[in-house]
């Protein structure tokens, strides 16, 4: 398919910069209409903390405005923290799951009618792709708050995957695993290893990081922006409550 996302409608959250960035350009390429939104407001971007019920609630009512359905939704804002278990303070680890986990819950709950809409019309249903990590598969020391989010949006997706599909919806949802990826994410990261004692030098991370590829590389969002539009795309029509894995080996050494 030349353009498998023509006439689709999306919304991609975190769309400043990295995998956003790209997965927005991606979904344009691909022949969709992307709505870029970030907290950080930006030329293209609109202003959208996805942990406000009232911004998601914003959102939704503009896109109904204009379009009247959504037929993909891209879960993408995240942050990372990197503490220690005995140092993680409740308010910082609270903060992880409000972003990472809990807006996603309330990004759905906003926007549902808009993807059920596009459900009874659209060949392969709408579709929900949200970003966990291989963090949310295998666990890191110092990054528990963001391995346990990332562990809670895998199961998340696979029980509202399974709940639409009982309900006759029509919205299929998957998580999206990426491994390590050039990002500014990834470097800040790195630093924070280095600040908390984990390693000496953010060369020894970089390269223990790259060495924990069995590719031999990170990878770039762009490798991950195509798959969530494979997701996004009828030709993903028979996948839902699936996790898909970019990840250069990661999860297989």
């Amino acid at each position: 398919m030349t353009n498998p996302l023509e006439g689709s409608v999306a919304l991609v959250t975190g769309a400043s910069g990295g995998i956003g960035a790209a997965t927005v350009a991606a979904i344009r390429a691909a022949g969709g209409e992307a709505i870029a939104t970030d907290v950080r407001e930006s030329e293209g971007v609109i202003a959208h903390d996805v942990t406000s019920e009232a911004d998601w609630q914003r959102i939704a009512d503009m896109i109904a405005e204009k379009h009247g359905r959504l037929d993909c939704l891209v879960n993408n804002a995240g942050i990372s923290i990197v503490e220690s278990v005995e140092s993680n303070s409740l308010a910082a680890w609270r903060r992880v799951q409000a972003i990472n986990v809990e807006s996603i819950l309330i990004g759905l709950q906003a926007t549902l009618p808009l993807l059920k809409t596009s459900g009874k019309t659209r060949f392969g249903g709408a579709s929900v792709v949200n970003f966990s990590s291989v963090g949310g598969l295998y666990g890191a020391a110092f990054n528990s708050a963001y391995c346990a989010s990332k562990a809670a949006v895998n199961l998340f997706s696979k029980c509202s995957a399974i709940e639409f599909a009982a309900l006759g919806y029509n919205i299929r949802v998957n998580a999206m695993h990426p491994g390590g990826v050039e990002t500014p994410m990834i470097d800040s990261i790195i630093q924070r290893y280095v600040d908390v004692g984990a390693i000496p030098s953010v060369a020894v991370g970089r390269a223990g990081t790259i060495a924990d590829h069995p590719i031999g590389r990170m990878g770039n969002p762009e490798e991950i922006a195509n798959g969530v539009v494979f997701l996004l795309s009828p030709a993903a029509s028979f996948m839902t409550a699936s996790s898909m894995v970019i990840d250069g080996g990661f999860t297989a050494h």
